[in-house]
């Protein structure tokens, strides 16, 4: 086990920070408590598993397996430590009120961009109960035990080859038809070249990622707000965001990608921000008509 101290400057909402690298109660590969959070992750070095503990004024850091040294050191960027507090006046009321509700909320910055590209593809077009039951199966059957205490019971995210090794008939069970999962079996088979995205400008990362067919601006801006630390990203084509930023900031049930992206304009910058803070808000836009089914898939 290695361990590391940081400083913190300003406030930091652990929880709150590292809540979107998680999947939902059932993701084995992050665990929160008040004050600490447990997270297993696979670095260039090797998996990893990193328990995070903030106390007034630092973060202590402890870390095992192969992958620790490197997980240790990109704790900053995971917690935002390297960007100063964002303290810029909001301009609606709403966000300056949730600002000074929720302080400390950063965006993540994982470097891990496989761990938020899967979890993102098995997100499209379906509802969240229904991807995060696909994800979770997919780290029982395919992850592995993590390293450090078993009694966190932390499994590190499949590896990309044995994503890649799946054929696609066997994530129907899953509730995965083939178009999710011969684009999860793509991408797994050319990790490494997705992974150095987070050495690359943002611009050029994004045309990397949406170079690749299946791959559009929301399943992009969704890796970009996890791997990358964009403080920018809006995830366009999202079922429920415009009408949550339009209900929020204009009073408007429904709303375009085009009107959400005209009322999140002002905050350009810190627009994924400025999401967060809507999201963490509780506020919803009225519902009308039946919600998306689960679809139930089977191999022929």
């Amino acid at each position: 086990m290695s361990s590391r101290r940081y400083p913190v400057s300003g406030p930091l909402d652990l929880r709150r920070t590292l809540g979107p690298l998680g999947r939902g109660l059932g993701d084995r590969t992050i665990r929160f408590a008040p004050g600490r959070v447990w997270r297993a992750t696979r670095t260039a070095d090797g998996p990893a598993s990193v328990a995070i503990t903030q106390t007034a004024d630092e973060i202590v850091a402890e870390a095992w397996g192969p992958g620790a040294e490197r997980a240790l050191e990109a704790v900053p960027e995971l917690l935002g430590l390297c960007q100063p507090p964002d303290r810029t006046p909001w301009g609606h009321p709403l966000l300056a009120q949730l600002a000074r509700r929720f302080p400390g909320v950063r965006i993540p910055r994982s470097r891990a961009v496989m761990e938020a590209l899967v979890p993102a593809i098995l997100e499209q077009k379906v509802i969240g109960e229904e991807a995060r039951r696909a994800y979770f199966s997919l780290i029982h059957m395919h992850g592995e035990p993590a390293p450090g205490p078993p009694e966190w019971g932390l499994r590190l995210p499949p590896r990309p080859e044995a994503l890649a090794a799946i054929p696609y008939y066997d994530f129907h069970p899953l509730g995965v038809e083939r178009r999710r999962a011969e684009l999860i079996r793509r991408v797994a088979g050319r990790a490494a070249w997705f992974e150095q995205i987070v050495d690359l400008p943002l611009p050029e990362a994004y045309s990397r990622l949406t170079a690749v067919p299946g791959i559009g601006p929301w399943t992009a801006a969704e890796v970009g707000v996890r791997a990358l630390g964009d403080a920018d990203a809006v995830s366009v084509g999202d079922f429920h965001l415009p009408n949550l930023v339009a209900f929020a900031l204009a009073g408007e049930p429904r709303a375009t990608d085009a009107r959400m992206l005209e009322l999140l304009e002002p905050y350009r910058g810190r627009r994924a921000l400025a999401v967060r803070l809507l999201e963490l808000s509780g506020i919803s836009a009225p519902r009308y008509g039946p919600r998306l089914p689960i679809h139930r898939i089977h191999s022929s």
